[in-house]
């Protein structure tokens, strides 16, 4: 079984740190993975730095910009994580966007993906449709799910189409916009969170962007099954590093 199936599966909350690889220092990704594990995160989200990252607010857009400067490319990340199996048990997914794994070569990128053992990958720009007629097949072979995320915009007939499609859990943006740290969410958001959980999907939600703190990641999670940080968190990164991890984490929830 799949990863990231097997800890869906778990009775507690899901919580997810996105971090981009090679940031703040190239050589960083593997301590930050092995870290995040070690004080308690259940799934990880190693974003793959892009030259035009639209979908991230500045504080990801920055660290992307920052990670490319320092080196760090889609052959890079795959070499650093080439004997993480041997420290790291939890699921782990590669985000970014869909031009750098075309580049790559999407049959070569997601065989290397198998390889090093990543469980899924989350595009933001590749469509539904462009994925089921033509990547699909590959994905299956090597086993990596793919999550698709859905946003208070997103249609009912849509969700519907992307919880047939999916597998392992949608990515469950929590408002319209960019990613970026909120203290806490308004009631558009509860009402969001309230409409998605009575459609009674039959994958689980995580909810991302705009969580930063115990009080956004308990919001997001009184319906959904999880929650992803990734803005706060780089920020901590960059002020603290690597040893600024455990606090972060206990600081989210007590585990």
């Amino acid at each position: 079984m799949n990863r990231i199936q097997q800890r869906i599966q778990d009775d507690k909350k899901i919580l997810s740190i996105y971090f981009t690889a090679g940031y703040p220092q190239l050589n960083d990704t593997v301590s930050i993975i092995e870290e995040l594990e070690k004080n308690g995160v259940d799934l990880i989200e190693i974003g793959l730095p892009f030259s035009d990252p639209l979908a991230d607010g500045p504080t990801i857009q920055a660290s992307s910009t920052q990670a490319l400067h320092n080196g760090m490319t889609t052959q890079l990340l795959f070499e650093q994580l080439k004997d993480i199996r041997k420290t790291v048990s939890i699921p782990l997914i590669i985000m970014g966007y869909f031009n750098p794994v075309l580049q790559y070569g999407v049959d070569a990128f997601c065989k290397k993906c198998k390889e090093v053992g990543i469980d899924g990958l989350i595009l933001p720009d590749l469509p539904l449709a462009e994925y089921e007629a033509h990547y699909k097949e590959t994905f299956e072979k090597y086993d990596l799910y793919n999550i698709f995320l859905i946003t208070p915009q997103t249609t009912e007939a849509r969700i519907q189409q992307i919880d047939k499609a999916s597998k392992g859990f949608i990515y469950m943006v929590s408002s319209a916009g960019t990613t970026g740290a909120k203290t806490t969410f308004e009631n558009t958001q509860e009402t969001y969170f309230n409409k998605i959980d009575a459609l009674a999907l039959k994958n689980p939600q995580i909810v991302g962007f705009g969580i930063s703190n115990a009080t956004t990641f308990n919001q997001a999670t009184k319906k959904a099954k999880g929650a992803i940080i990734g803005s706060a968190f780089i920020k901590m990164l960059t002020e603290k590093g690597i040893v600024g991890i455990s606090e972060f984490v206990k600081s989210i929830r007590s585990f």
